[in-house]
């Protein structure tokens, strides 16, 4: 669980890390459109090229960017199976693989394949975002995109400020888990032998310390908050304003070419489909 990257922040001097929370919150809703917008391969490829050139701007190692897959794992294994083996196959298709009522078909796999790198890329997309930029930025940036609901009066401070803290809290209750875990074992707890009924048990003496550590700490924030004589968003100022840059111009552009590449691949190559 140490491994695990997202929602944690990568200190570096780079093109990605200088830009406005705005435009990059913004790249990644886009991002997301363009890879439900992909149809083929090649579109995918598309969004592969970009996720890559942003990692190439942002010098976060690719590595590091990989270990968010870790998280969904198990989803992806489990989503690839169903569309193995619950592909509904086109007229006249044989089967690659057939035992009694399974039957493996080569769209089924092509499926499953094309779903899985949709996934990877969204993950290490999102995974990528809080990479470059830390948890009082995205609070910034996500209060200002949503300023409008402010009219409708919708608590927008206090959305963002969950949802900072909901992020700064992934790697803490991470470190947490570890931390218990490392405890358990020093007392004779195994959690790597037995089958899976066994290892679930096992795991069921760590949640209790984890909960009791997590509302220990939420309460201990809310205390430190209330010390600091926090008041919401009413009488607050901002030390740090965002503006936009020529660099953020350069992402908007980038944005729009990706997005223009997606959408015309996908008429390109509607007749063919």
């Amino acid at each position: 669980m140490s491994d695990v990257s997202f929602g944690q922040y990568y200190p570096a001097n780079s093109f990605a890390h200088r830009m406005d929370p705005r435009t990059k919150l913004v790249f990644l809703v886009v991002y997301i459109v363009g890879i439900f917008l992909a149809t083929t391969f090649w579109a995918l490829g598309v969004c592969a090229l970009a996720l890559l050139t942003c990692v190439l701007f942002s010098r976060v190692p690719f590595g590091k960017i990989l270990k968010s897959i870790k998280g969904i794992l198990f989803l992806l294994i489990f989503t690839a199976l169903l569309n193995i083996f619950f592909y509904s196959p086109k007229e006249g298709e044989t089967a690659l693989w057939a035992w009694q009522f399974i039957e493996i078909y080569r769209g089924g796999l092509v499926s499953a394949g094309f779903l899985i790198i949709r996934l990877f890329l969204l993950v290490m997309g999102s995974s990528l975002l809080t990479l470059t930029t830390t948890p009082v930025s995205l609070t910034d940036g996500i209060e200002s995109l949503l300023t409008p609901l402010k009219w409708i009066k919708i608590p927008v401070h206090d959305i963002a400020l969950i949802m900072s803290i909901a992020l700064r809290f992934i790697p803490i209750l991470t470190d947490e888990t570890s931390r218990i875990m490392n405890a358990q074992k020093a007392r004779g707890a195994d959690f790597e032998t037995g089958g899976l009924i066994k290892r679930v048990r096992a795991i069921v003496p760590i949640l209790i310390p984890l909960l009791i550590s997590a509302f220990r700490r939420a309460d201990e924030l809310g205390d430190a908050m209330d010390a600091r004589c926090y008041a919401g968003s009413k009488t607050r100022t901002k030390y740090k304003k965002l503006r936009f840059t020529w660099r953020d111009l350069l992402g908007a552009l980038f944005m729009l070419a990706f997005l223009g590449g997606v959408i015309a691949l996908k008429i390109a190559l509607a007749p063919i489909l």
